[in-house]
């Protein structure tokens, strides 16, 4: 993807989610001067993507981690997690002045204005200054991406403000929104991925990580799913696999090849390159070990022993060695050391040793694995049981692993046993790829809370199925209201 200057990302940063009420928008009339031509108007779009992973802890640069993940069974502060606020989020014992609540919230809104300013500025363009085709699939580039962040949005925190027109000024009236419903969220959500559904299948490689139809039906397909109307899911999932061109790689460690990013199994992903500019993908050195000379790691992302992952792989299991590792070799002193417990090891990146920091290893949002489990799981639930098809989505991906085929070993399964097992398998799979709190929170509080309880977190209760409104947001805006779980605490 096309280098983004620091004026364009100045440009998109204003934002409406009450952070900063007594300054003045100069950015406004930086934009108001800025999309004169179709470069100008990429380039906009671009900064948005940039919202996704920009230096520091973004959204999709541990922010998720740090701010979700840590609330799951899979995952625990490691030994160099000082933050309190982290801290507190893995122990569940964190509340609505969380500090990185506050920080989803805030770079949430912040991206979904910058994808308002471009589609708005995009739209107005006279036409002599970008080509007609180029104009709308800009405008759907930027709907998507302002879905995904919604999708997030309502998904941790329940009904939040919809805003879908760039902020024009600090008046109360333009700041102070109220919250949506569920329900008016995501149908928000569903008419943004309608229209980008209309992108291309695919660009030429200098714009390679840009979203595509693919994408857009691979977003919605999940978003029927999360909704639980699983005709559409099983609709659109197979839309997807029939009509977008993905497949598995031959190998499961080629999903997290630097030399096969954006290959044929990924159909969205937060795009880093280190050394070149682009912020490296921090939870490469967030999970690397700390203790082992030349490593460099910060340990900062720990596997939660108690919850049983690791231990839930079969020996044989072709993701096992990908997803951890449990030695290392020092490139200072060539020893092999051991580890205390296993640890993280998807993007640690053999070609920066000792710099983790600028691990060039993209970061899955979503691909095509994920996509086979949506099928299987909505077939499942839309039938009563599983059929042949349901098992063909789901044995590929077990194929792929090197383990037995569900269909050899347990073909009679009923409608709960399938559900179980695919959830087994989107967690083996989609390990430290941001789906795990998404997935216990979707099953409902009771399997939460149960879940969370036998893994050793006993703080685990209902109201972690979301996060607490931000009590800064709640101060600056008088028609925000606290999540009714979140109440009294």
């Amino acid at each position: 993807m096309k280098r983004v200057y620091l004026f364009l990302l100045i440009l998109t940063s204003a934002q409406w989610a009450c952070s900063k009420l007594d300054e003045v928008p100069q950015s406004f009339v930086i934009a108001d001067q800025f999309y004169r031509n179709e470069d100008e108007a990429v380039a906009a779009v671009t900064a948005v993507y940039r919202k996704l992973y920009e230096s520091g802890q973004s959204i999709y640069n541990s922010l998720f981690q740090i701010g979700v993940e840590m609330a799951t069974d899979d995952y625990e502060a490691g030994p160099r997690a000082r933050n309190a606020h982290v801290r507190a989020i893995s122990g569940l014992t964190h509340d609505a002045s969380n500090d990185r609540m506050q920080e989803l919230w805030r770079q949430s809104y912040n991206a979904i204005n910058a994808a308002n300013v471009a589609i708005d500025k995009i739209a107005a363009m006279d036409a002599g200054r970008i080509n007609e085709p180029v104009r709308q699939r800009l405008i759907n580039e930027a709907k998507f991406l302002r879905a995904l962040h919604y999708f997030n949005l309502v998904r941790w925190f329940g009904g939040v403000p919809i805003v879908i027109k760039e902020t024009p000024s600090l008046s109360e009236d333009a700041l102070y929104v109220a919250k949506a419903t569920e329900d008016e969220v995501y149908n928000q959500i569903m008419e943004d991925l309608k229209s980008a559904e209309q992108l291309p299948k695919s660009y030429g490689a200098a714009d390679i990580g840009r979203a595509t139809s693919g994408a857009a039906k691979s977003l919605l397909a999940k978003v029927y799913l999360t909704k639980k109307d699983w005709a559409k899911a099983v609709q659109k999932s197979r839309e997807v696999i029939d009509s977008e061109g993905y497949d598995l790689f031959p190998e499961f460690a080629d999903v997290f090849a630097v030399a096969k990013k954006n290959g044929i199994e990924h159909i969205f992903s937060a795009q880093f390159l280190g050394n070149a500019g682009y912020q490296g993908n921090s939870l490469a050195s967030r999970s690397a070990p700390a203790d082992i000379p030349g490593i460099n790691g910060d340990y900062a992302d720990a596997l939660h022993w108690e919850g049983n992952l690791y231990q839930s792989f079969a020996a044989n299991d072709a993701r096992r060695p990908v997803t951890f590792v449990t030695q290392m070799t020092s490139p200072v002193d060539g020893k092999l050391y051991t580890l205390a417990k296993p640890q993280f090891h998807k993007y640690y990146d053999e070609s920066v040793v000792g710099n983790q920091g600028q691990s060039s290893k993209n970061l899955p949002i979503i691909r095509y694995a994920e996509v086979l489990l949506i099928y299987a799981e909505a077939l499942n639930e839309q039938n009563g049981a599983p059929n042949d098809q349901a098992y063909w989505a789901i044995d590929k991906v077990r194929s792929r692993a090197k383990i037995a085929t569900l269909q050899s070993i347990a073909p009679s399964l009923n409608q709960a046993q399938f559900r179980d097992s695919v959830f087994q398998e989107r967690r083996k799979e989609l390990v430290f790829e941001y789906q795990r709190w998404f997935d216990l929170s979707r099953r409902g509080a009771d399997y939460y809370v149960s879940t969370l309880k036998a893994a050793g977190k006993t703080q685990a209760a209902p109201r972690h199925i979301h996060f607490p409104t931000p009590q800064r947001e709640l101060d600056l805006n008088p028609k925000l209201k606290q999540h009714p779980d979140w109440m009294n605490y």
